[in-house]
């Protein structure tokens, strides 16, 4: 019979074959054993309400029934195939039903995947070689996208800061820096510079809002000097709104990527563009010099593309946003109470889809403005909802549709301790 192995011995094991003891993805000091539903235990049997939700792609819970049965009636039928498959095939039909920007889709494994290669497609297609990005947005792991990701130490814009050893000068070179929300900066890049191929944004910047107007004044600038305008909407797309952040705000880019709710929990990614874009991916139609190479092992997988397919038909049910966005403005609502009550300084900063707190008595409008008052606060914050079992990682909370009473009563409660232990903290400080 085989002992069951306790967190402290799985860490232990992962110190020694794991740099920095994970997977680099979230912290290393907690194992998840399984998840069911809106719930996650970790490998001692502690029980918790997950807000992490696997960083967003569970948003019908972990497990959902009719996900699991789309997923198991796959399986035997064939897990990869390296080639063309229906479900696929019609994975990419409902994603071009959706999502305004889209005419035709191509399938990668991540999001960071998609983020690069749509990069590599904006200077397909333009035939230019500058990208503007802004300070503090994430696209990904690639060296386009580790500039200025999470900056230490500010510089003038435009300039880039990497976030990564190992990436050469000459990538920063055709990278450029905005603040996210400054129009008058991009208008003045854009003047500036003639050979910018894309501006690449998150719709909602981490849990950033875009200011009114911003989004739409990006698509005027991007117009104007004949720029493509690119949304990374791997975290927004299918959370927002079933057309994702370009429904919800009533912008459409050029170019969009999309992952995490389009696998259901499997990896898989997309980009999307109109059909005149994405012929680059067709050497027949465009010709050898502009043809953009673009293949991957497990691009379009038939498992994981069941389970997306079964996750947008389950989304597109009658009263499905509503209901999310209902349980995220009341967990909104219990955060604002609780921590009013103890006089805390903060702000609640995203969508009810996607949100979190700033310890902060300014409103966040960008990397630089994003900040706690004191970063401790926040730590002192997340450590006591932990210990109350609730789970999410240090900036941000998703709310997913399978959310009960009781854990929103579990989260209300454990929000009223987190803000009794922030106070405390304050008073110690002073």
């Amino acid at each position: 019979m085989n002992r069951i192995h306790t967190q402290t011995e799985w860490i232990a094991r992962a110190r020694k074959v794991l740099p920095a003891a994970g997977f680099g993805n979230f912290d290393a000091s907690i194992v998840i054993a399984r998840g069911e539903g809106s719930h996650v235990w970790d490998e001692d049997g502690n029980e918790y309400v997950d807000y992490l939700i696997g960083s967003g792609p569970m948003l019908l819970g972990h497990g959902h029934p009719e996900v699991m049965e789309a997923v198991l009636e796959q399986l035997p039928k064939g897990m990869t195939f390296f080639a063309n498959n229906a479900k696929g095939i019609e994975l990419a039909e409902a994603i071009v039903d959706a999502v305004p920007c889209c005419e035709q889709v191509r399938f990668v494994t991540s999001g960071g995947e998609a983020d690069m290669y749509a990069i590599r497609l904006a200077r397909a297609y333009t035939g230019k070689p500058k990208i503007l990005k802004f300070e503090g947005g994430y696209h990904g792991m690639s060296a386009e996208a580790q500039m200025s990701l999470a900056p230490s130490k500010h510089v003038n814009f435009p300039t880039p800061v990497p976030d990564s050893a190992g990436i050469p000068q000459g990538v920063a070179d055709d990278m450029l820096i905005a603040p996210f929300n400054d129009l008058e900066a991009v208008a003045s890049l854009l003047n500036e510079h003639e050979d910018i191929a894309a501006i690449i944004a998150e719709p909602l910047q981490r849990i950033i809002p875009a200011q009114p107007g911003f989004l739409q004044g990006l698509r005027n600038l991007c117009d104007k000097h004949g720029v493509l305008l690119i949304f990374d909407e791997i975290v927004t797309g299918f959370r927002l709104a079933y057309g994702g952040a370009q429904e919800r705000y009533g912008v459409t880019p050029d170019i969009c990527t999309l992952g995490k709710i389009i696998g259901g929990g499997f990896p898989l990614a997309a980009l999307g563009a109109s059909a005149e874009i994405m012929a680059h991916f067709d050497k027949a139609v465009v010709g050898a010099d502009k043809w953009l190479m673009q293949l991957g092992t497990l691009s379009g997988n038939p498992v994981a593309s069941a389970a997306g397919l079964k996750t947008m038909e389950v989304l597109r049910r009658e009263g499905q946003y509503e209901r999310l966005r209902g349980l995220g403005q009341t967990l909104m609502d219990f955060q604002s109470t609780a921590l009013t009550a103890q006089g805390i300084a903060h702000r609640i900063c995203g969508d009810p889809t996607l949100f979190d707190i700033y310890f902060t008595d300014a409103d966040p409008v960008d990397y630089r403005t994003a900040k706690h008052s004191d970063p401790k606060i926040n730590e002192v914050w997340n450590t006591t909802l932990r210990a109350n079992s609730v789970f999410k990682s240090p900036g941000k909370l998703y709310p997913s549709l399978d959310l009960t009473l009781d854990d929103l009563e579990l989260t209300k409660s454990a929000f009223q301790r987190g803000a009794k232990a922030v106070s405390k903290y304050q008073t110690r400080a002073m």
